[in-house]
């Protein structure tokens, strides 16, 4: 019996509304031909040790957690401020569906050390499997990934290199379950900016091999968490990373307060917190007298510039996917939209732009260490979420306005990560810094000479050569200014190299092929005065489909 009370205009068949499924519901490593090829590269042999894990992952990710992310997103945590009698509490209490959700993931996780272990064992990168688990849970909730994956490896790296040995088998405790496991938070910023450090406020005072923080936090994410990275100035100036826990060495509620979570556009599951913090023990995270000890954070901040790209590359997927289901549904003039020349264009573009991004954010967790990637490969993705999940609302038309349909929530929560771990002027700062001082964009172009195939990414290859020296022989000011189109050009040959890579790998019959010269012909190549309208005719969309989403 159907939940749903059938009036008479509901008799025509446009009004069947099951057949409007989206994203949620469906496997998502069935349904994703991209990813099993990717896994199929990566994997190798222990594919078939890991493909039964990916299974259950992919119908848990479009399942339960699918569905507990709307759930949160309705319902976000709340903070318990004080007790009864009026003593400050800080307690974060997190909304059922998150806890239903993270117990599910947990149990699921593909980034403990056991797992890994396990995987090794049978021939299977946990690396590999690791990238996979964030870009299927990114699709489902990006404030649950946020929630989970915040600064973990920060914590541990750091505090197994600088912190007493008492406190080192506390967080080792913390994190038993590895980095992904939600116990991490960081307090970076103030309400006199997030980027510029010089203006941090948060002070520190030693006491014994300890230190005392005093200071306030404008924006702190996950402060449900345990043990949170926090930035604040030495007595001589310099700011440094300390490690504060919730709890004292003697056991006591350490110098911690929650003055009040933060009412966001999107991402409602992770709880976003202005954070005091008064006399509040902490351990500093860098070796005395060895600086600022902001360089080996900085190195782990690439790495969450990674993460946040992967968002946003979920977002996108999710995008695509639920597009490309309600455009088969939805029939106009006669005929589903998915069969509307301008909603093909549309959707080919879509199809290509999330597959270049795909390529871009595995490369960056998975191949070489290239100094510019992550800056380059977050500048592309991050904002890739928000344009996709945009066309996604135009694809829904009205529907995909009102929050009751998916695509609403994507559009909140992905305008959020192109400011995470920095804006797009941030990042294009941070790809002059890595070639003015570190010579970076030398081996990037190396490795792109090396990934690329076609006559048209060699010429681009060598046309970005010649425009990164023309850029620094520039006036400090305009080369500046100029950075953005530099590192737009950076990704956009990047990503073509890589598409025409993976056609070389001989596992999708061909079609990356086309994916590879769709996204040369849109990014790379001239297209005359006519903007390309008076290229040839071609209807390559039910090969771009067939190998994007399988239904």
């Amino acid at each position: 019996m159907g939940r749903y009370l059938i009036e008479p205009f509901d008799r025509s068949d446009r009004y069947a509304t099951e057949r409007y499924q989206g994203a949620c519901g469906r496997n998502w490593w069935q349904c994703d031909p991209t990813l099993r090829l990717l896994m199929r590269r990566h994997l190798g042999d222990g594919l078939a040790w890991a493909e039964p894990h990916l299974d259950r992952l992919g119908a848990l990710m479009g399942g339960l957690v699918a569905e507990c992310a709307e759930e949160s997103d309705r319902n976000p945590p709340r903070l318990e401020k004080y007790d009864k009698w009026g003593r400050d509490l800080s307690q974060v209490v997190m909304p059922p569906s998150f806890q239903t959700a993270k117990q599910a993931l947990m149990t699921n996780n593909f980034t403990t050390p056991a797992f890994a272990d396990e995987a090794r064992a049978h021939g299977a990168n946990p690396a590999a499997l690791a990238t996979a688990w964030t870009y299927l849970l990114d699709q489902a909730d990006i404030g649950m990934g946020c929630a989970l994956g915040t600064g973990g490896d920060m914590v541990v790296s750091l505090a197994e290199k600088y912190a007493p040995e008492d406190v080192r088998d506390r967080v080792r405790e913390i994190f038993a379950n590895g980095f992904y496991s939600g116990e991490a938070a960081q307090m970076f910023t103030e309400r006199t900016g997030g980027s510029d450090l010089a203006a941090l406020e948060s002070t520190a005072e030693p006491d014994g091999d300890a230190w005392r923080l005093s200071g306030f936090k404008w924006f702190a994410s996950n402060a449900n968490g345990s043990a949170f990275v926090v930035l604040a100035k030495l007595p001589e100036g310099t700011v440094a990373p300390f490690l504060v826990l919730w709890e004292r060495r003697d056991g006591e509620r350490n110098g911690v307060r929650i003055r009040r979570l933060k009412n966001k556009l999107g991402t409602k599951s992770v709880a976003l917190a202005e954070v005091e913090l008064t006399d509040a023990e902490a351990f500093l995270l860098a070796g005395q007298g060895s600086g600022s000890g902001l360089g080996t954070m900085m190195k782990l901040t690439n790495a969450s510039r990674l993460g946040v790209a992967m968002m946003g590359l979920g977002v996108a997927r999710r995008a695509l996917v639920e597009s490309l289901c309600y455009a088969r549904a939805r029939e106009a003039f006669g005929r589903p939209l998915i069969e509307q020349p301008l909603m093909r264009r549309k959707l080919a573009e879509l199809i290509v732009e999330v597959e270049a991004a795909q390529a871009l954010v595995f490369d960056g967790h998975l191949g070489p260490r290239l100094r510019l990637a992550p800056a380059l490969v977050k500048l592309r993705a991050a904002r890739l979420g928000v344009t996709a999940a945009s066309d996604a609302i135009e694809v829904h038309g009205g529907n995909g306005y009102i929050e009751q349909w998916p695509v609403a929530r994507l559009l909140r929560d992905a305008q959020v990560n192109p400011i995470w771990e920095g804006g797009d002027n941030i990042l294009c700062l941070d790809v002059r810094r890595a070639m003015l001082k570190e010579q970076a964009h030398l081996p990037f172009l190396d490795r792109l000479r090396d990934l690329a195939t076609s006559d048209l990414v060699h010429t681009r290859i060598d046309d970005l050569t010649k425009a990164i020296s023309a850029w620094a022989a520039l006036e400090h000011s305009v080369a500046e200014a100029r950075l953005y189109p530099l590192a737009q050009f950076m990704a956009d040959v990047y990503a073509a190299a890589l598409l025409e890579d993976q056609a070389t790998w001989g596992l999708d019959d061909g079609r990356k092929s086309l994916v590879a010269r769709l996204y040369a012909e849109a990014h790379l190549a001239d297209r005359g005065p006519l903007r390309g309208i008076d290229r040839p005719a071609e209807e390559p969309f039910d090969d771009l489909l067939e190998g994007a989403v399988t239904f």
